[in-house]
């Protein structure tokens, strides 16, 4: 049997499980094409499920199990992986995963690439001088940087202090057969209680982790409706996700009296069916790098209500595709809310503005294909 000449190409990540930039890292495989690279894909802690979502079966998972804290005593074992798998090519995202590119270095990967796709909450504006410089640290064993947004490419520049060319911008691409409006209007969600008919549904979807701040938009809608109670008849939340802010938003909710009012059915795999029966999404986010379901969102063809956070300005045109709001400001995301709920065929319109946005700056093909270009260009730099 003749030996797989494609080159290796290695993705890191601390876990790979729902989420956005893994998502990304799934979109990427499934739509390179197969004779450009292998793949790989390590996870510092787990390989969930998540895992079926990656449609060829030549991609091996590999999961080490780490406990929390900085992983020296992971090196060896890294140090024998990559020299077990031979990658041309080791991508590493975000600070959880950057460890691994000291041993990949020492194993002679001739690639490492890291990428920067968004901050927690332990950094919400990137002034944490401890994250700084544990990324300065690394910096010497990185060929190449990717920033997913020009505020990630700049905190590079300036608090990182990596040379500009060593650094690409790129954003996310979305699959826009995949996310696209119903052809009749907006449907109704398999087992949501409202109709879409009827009512007007503001939602969201993402994981419930304290950096995307899903209670924000709770508070937002009570609010909204204790200003506008004629709302009431019409106004309807959706908030699809999992995870420890699930609990606290119902309970806020359920306290406010409008828990009848909102649905909150933990994780779906539909997503794209449940962005058709929305007629507005929000993403309440402390930050974000390029959020992906705010393009899965315009590529549905919904207004969007986003926090002025990150990215999210390199996507949602203020007043044309959506509104941006503070982060943590539930009056100002009531506000939002209520402008686009009582003018529907405004908000319908931006939609529309949205989808036709993401159809020209940000296909998934064009994703695809600055990836391929880094990786290629950056193992011809090396082999010259």
């Amino acid at each position: 049997m003749s030996a797989d000449l494609r080159p290796l190409v290695v993705h890191v990540m601390y876990r790979f499980d729902t989420g956005g930039l893994e998502n990304g890292v799934v979109n990427l495989i499934n739509q390179m094409p197969a004779g450009a690279y292998r793949h790989a894909v390590l996870a510092l802690t787990e390989v969930t499920d998540f895992r079926l979502r990656v449609l060829r079966d030549d991609v091996e998972f590999i999961s080490l199990h780490k406990p929390p804290g900085h992983g020296f005593w992971l090196y060896p074992q890294l140090y024998k992986l990559f020299r077990r798998l031979r990658p041309a090519i080791v991508h590493s995202r975000n600070l959880a995963a950057l460890e691994v590119q000291l041993p990949a270095w020492a194993a002679g990967v001739p690639v490492r690439i890291h990428g920067e796709h968004g901050r927690d909450v332990s950094d919400l504006d990137g002034s944490n001088r401890a994250h700084q410089r544990v990324r300065r640290f690394y910096r010497p064993f990185i060929s190449h940087y990717i920033a997913l947004s020009r505020d990630l490419a700049e905190y590079l520049r300036a608090a990182v202090h990596v040379p500009a060319p060593r650094i690409s911008q790129l954003y996310n691409g979305v699959d826009t057969e995949r996310f696209q409006p119903a052809p009749g209007g907006t449907c109704r969600v398999a087992g949501c209680p409202f109709d879409p008919a009827e009512h007007w549904l503001v939602g969201t979807v993402g994981r419930m982790a304290t950096v995307k701040d899903q209670p924000m938009l709770a508070r937002a809608f009570v609010l909204a409706l204790s200003q506008a109670p004629e709302l009431r008849e019409r106004l309807r939340l959706v908030m699809v996700g999992e995870g420890p802010l699930r609990a606290q938003a119902q309970t806020l909710l359920e306290d406010a009296g409008v828990a009848h009012l909102s649905w909150l059915p933990g994780e779906r795999q539909d997503v794209a069916d449940i962005m058709r029966g929305l007629h507005c999404f929000a993403l309440p986010s402390l930050a974000e790098g390029i959020s992906n379901t705010i393009l899965e969102a315009m590529g549905s063809g919904l207004p969007v209500i986003a926090t002025d956070v990150g990215g999210n300005a390199d996507l949602v045109q203020q007043g044309l595709t959506g509104l941006l709001v503070p982060a943590g400001d539930e009056r100002a995301m009531a506000a939002a809310i209520l402008s686009l709920a009582g003018l529907p065929q405004q908000a319908a319109s931006m939609g529309r503005a949205g989808r036709a946005r993401v159809q020209a700056s940000f296909s998934l093909a064009a994703m695809v294909s600055t990836y391929q270009g880094i990786y290629t260009r950056e193992l011809l730099g090396r082999s010259r």
